[in-house]
C-alpha cells in the first residue's frame, strides 16, 4: 500500500504542484482546504476541482475566525493592488497576511494526519513568499517540523513529518517543477479577489504573472 500524506490545497498554483510532487513521490494523497471566513469560496472550489483532476481525496476543514485581521478576511480593509514585484518583495508584511494562519493550518493538518495514519504532510510555501509571510520561512517550516515530532504520537514514534520540497524555489522554478508533472494550472486560483476572472493586479496576481514570465511559459488560466 502506498503511504500516506496530507496536502494543503489551497487552490492556487503552488499548492497545485505540490499535490503533484507528493502524487509523483507514491503517496497516496488526502487533501485537506481550508473555508476559514476568506473574501471567496474560490479557493475551495477551485481545491475540489484540483483534488478530483489528481484523483486525490479531499477534505474541507472549517475554520471561524471573528477577530479577522486580515484584508483577506475584513471586506472594511483594502487590499494591496497594483505593486511592481519589487515593492511587494520589500513592502514588508502587507495586509493578507492572516495572523497565524499556518500555524492553524498545519496544527489542523497534523490531527489529520494522526487520525488516518499518515506519514507525511506537505505544504507548498516557498521563499518568495517568505519576505511577507513570516510563517512561510524556512525556520519556521523546520520548527513546526519539531513541534509534529516532539507534540504528536506518531511524530514521537517517527512516523509523521512535515515536508516542505518548493520552499528554496522561486515562482518560476514552481511552475516549471509544475509544468514536468502536468499540474493543471487552468484549474488554479490565485487572485485575492473573487471576480469572474484574476484582477491582474493584486499582490498574488502580479507575483503569479512574473513567474510564468520567467519561466518562459504561458498561464493557462489567464491566457
Amino acid at each position: 500500500m502506498k503511504p500516506k500524506a496530507v496536502i494543503l490545497l489551497s487552490g492556487g498554483l503552488d499548492s497545485a504542484v505540490m499535490l503533484y510532487y507528493a502524487s509523483d513521490k507514491g503517496y497516496d494523497c488526502h487533501c485537506l482546504a481550508f473555508d476559514y471566513g476568506q473574501r471567496h469560496k474560490k479557493e475551495t472550489d477551485f481545491s475540489r476541482l484540483i483534488a478530483r483532476k489528481a484523483g486525490a481525496k479531499f477534505t474541507v476543514f472549517k475554520l471561524d475566525l471573528p477577530w479577522k485581521g486580515s484584508s483577506l478576511l475584513d471586506r472594511k480593509m483594502a487590499l494591496p493592488s497594483g505593486r511592481s514585484p519589487l515593492k511587494i518583495k520589500g513592502g514588508g508584511i502587507p495586509t493578507t497576511y492572516v495572523p497565524a494562519r499556518n500555524t492553524l493550518f498545519l496544527s489542523a493538518a497534523a490531527s489529520f494526519a494522526e487520525a488516518i495514519g499518515a506519514r507525511a504532510i506537505f505544504i507548498g510555501a516557498h521563499y518568495e513568499d517568505s519576505s511577507g509571510y513570516p510563517d512561510c520561512r524556512k525556520e519556521y517550516l523546520e520548527a513546526f517540523d519539531k513541534v509534529i515530532r516532539l507534540g504528536t504520537k506518531a511524530g514521537t514514534e517517527g512516523r509523521l513529518a512535515l515536508k516542505y520540497p518548493l520552499i528554496s524555489l522561486k515562482k518560476s522554478g514552481i511552475i516549471k517543477l509544475g509544468q514536468k508533472f502536468k499540474a493543471p494550472f487552468r484549474l488554479t486560483w490565485s487572485c485575492y479577489n473573487g471576480g469572474p476572472k484574476p484582477c491582474g493586479k493584486c499582490d498574488s496576481c502580479v507575483l503569479r504573472a512574473k513567474g510564468f514570465k520567467d519561466a518562459g511559459i504561458k498561464d493557462p488560466a489567464t491566457s
